[in-house]
């Protein structure tokens, strides 16, 4: 991944709960995460599925919507999770035909 893609993630928690995070490395932070050296919240409450990523071309705009995601209810995270999950699949569908 280049370096100044920034990216905005979200991981489900062992516990069930949802964490949203900025990074320009996902894989790097995500085993930040797993070794407890990630943020404070997810310390002790791994392992962690990614379940959203999305991409943008500056860092104002991934903080900006990491912040609207940190600002949303639980419902509208999951459903948010649902509605690129749709889009990951239609894609692929797209791309067997």
């Amino acid at each position: 991944m280049e370096t100044n893609t920034h990216i905005v993630y979200m991981l489900k928690c062992s516990d069930n709960s949802l964490y949203t995070g900025y990074t320009t490395d996902l894989e790097r932070r995500v085993k930040m995460h797993e070794e407890g050296k990630g943020a404070k919240y997810t310390r002790g409450r791994g392992p962690f599925q990614v379940v959203y990523v999305e991409s943008f071309p500056t860092k104002e705009e991934a903080l900006q919507k990491e912040y609207e995601i940190k600002q949303q209810p639980r419902k509208e995270k999951v459903r948010l999770i649902r509605d690129k999950l749709k889009e990951v699949m239609q894609y692929e569908q797209s791309e067997k035909l």
